[in-house]
Parts: structure tokens; sequence; C-alpha cells
């Protein structure tokens, strides 16, 4: 890839933006490619921004939740739910799934954080830029 590919991490404050926050006072190192988004909860996100969002050119997304220890009702599963519906829409517009992946961080992962941050860098230089699946398809 001629350019950084970018990842947007949706980060729930009881969770993955935790997870985060424990691997800067770690001082571990990430790429800098990756866009850490605090929010409350991803459910509030509907199918159509992560759409969106690959069209304007974020490469993969990482939701990143607390899972079943969301403070909020039916958040886990609805969340859940839309990550779901989006998989086929992605298909549809020749995006590939693998780019959106839903993950459970807690306050205090910081390995897992690295992880999913590495591997979806690695399948990211392997499938390569967003810009490409949709201009194959004749998306904008």
């Amino acid at each position: 890839m001629a350019q950084d590919p970018k990842i947007l991490v949706l980060a729930t404050l009881s969770g993955g933006y935790a997870g985060a926050d424990s691997v800067g006072q770690g001082h571990f190192d990430y790429a800098p490619n990756v866009y850490v988004l605090p929010v409350v909860c991803p459910a509030m996100f509907a199918e159509d921004f992560y759409l969106r969002t690959f069209q304007k050119g974020i490469d993969a997304i990482l939701v990143m939740y607390s899972g079943t220890d969301c403070p909020y009702k039916g958040g886990a599963e609805r969340t859940a739910e839309i990550i779901n519906h989006v998989y086929p829409m992605m298909k549809e517009q020749g995006l590939d799934p693998r780019r959106l992946r839903l993950t459970a961080i807690c306050t205090v992962c910081v390995r897992p954080f690295l992880n999913e941050i590495n591997q979806m860098n690695d399948l990211l230089r392997d499938i390569g830029p967003v810009h490409a699946e949709l201009a194959s398809v004749g998306n904008p």
C-alpha cells in the first residue's frame, strides 16, 4: 500500500476506551494509523454509518465494546445485531466484511487491544485499501 490504511476504533467508555487508556498508561506503542473514537455505546450508530465511513476512506472499523458487561440494558445485543446486519450490506457493495470487527475489550485488556490493532493491520496489508474495493464495483 502506498499510504498507511486508516483504522477507526469505536471504543466504548466502559470497555475499549479504557483498554486503549491502559495501553497508553503502560507506554505501549501501536500503529499511528489508528484513530480511537470514544463512544458511550456503539448501538447508537446505525448500519449506514459503517458504509458511509468506508466510502469516506476508512479502511477498517474495530468496534471495541465491553460485551455483556455493557452498562446499558440491551446495548451489547443491539450492537451485535447492527453489526450482523452490516456484513451482508458490505458484501452487496463489494466490501470485504473482515474490514469490520466487533470485539469485547475490557478495561485492562492491553494485549487483546494491541492484538486487534495488529491483526487488522495485517489483514489490510493483504486485502488492500478500501477505495480499490469500492472502485471495483463502481461505487464513489
